[in-house]
């Protein structure tokens, strides 16, 4: 069956628009696709792993986007550039840099105020961020290791566990970080900043 068919060895092809921007020509199955893309990101985890950061380096423009680029730069051509589409999520494409640049401003009052505790100025933080969708894919993984790095590295706060130590299969972590999302969608932040410890 070819690319663009529903198997190949039991796992989903990807489609022609799924490959737009593909650095790997040898990418055929989501599944490959995963790989390449958990490699690319345990290189921008390695990466983080005993710098120092200051708040406002963390809280920056190029920051999140150098930190996504690290992160799928050696699968995606549009790796750390903004979205130049709509999806079903996200703010609309033109106003990404506006809405950031509102959150950067937020956070940095948050943190120069002591608004919020550390957990859940973190988890604020994240969830605007995946909530604008900067990028054509990966923000949930990209704002949930923005998070890692703010919690550990600025704030010495142990790293998030995001549900592992309680879910262990995959899809219902999933279904629960979904859930916690949502609820904060609507202002409250409590389930994400539970599921983000358990």
């Amino acid at each position: 069956m070819g690319l663009d068919g529903l198997n190949l060895d039991g796992q989903t092809a990807l489609d022609v628009d799924e490959r737009e921007g593909l650095l790997i020509s040898t990418i055929t199955t989501r599944m490959e696709l995963n790989e390449f893309e958990q490699q690319n990101i345990e290189q921008a985890m390695q990466w983080s792993i005993g710098r120092s950061f200051t708040p406002s380096t963390i809280f920056s423009q190029d920051f999140l986007c150098g930190l996504h680029l690290r992160m799928y730069g050696d699968v995606w051509s549009w790796a750390g550039k903004f979205r130049k589409t709509n999806k079903n999520i996200g703010v609309d494409k033109w106003k990404i840099a506006t809405e950031l640049k509102y959150l950067l401003d937020d956070v940095n009052y948050w943190y120069d105020n002591n608004i919020y505790p550390f957990d859940e100025l973190t988890l604020r933080f994240k969830h605007r961020l995946v909530s604008i969708h900067c990028f054509p894919n990966g923000n949930g993984r990209h704002s949930r290791l923005v998070a890692d790095i703010l919690i550990e590295r600025v704030f010495k706060q142990p790293l998030f566990s995001w549900g592992s130590s309680k879910i262990k299969e995959p899809s219902e972590q999933r279904t629960s970080y979904l859930l916690a999302l949502k609820e904060a969608d609507k202002g409250d932040i409590q389930p994400l900043m539970e599921f983000a410890r358990s």
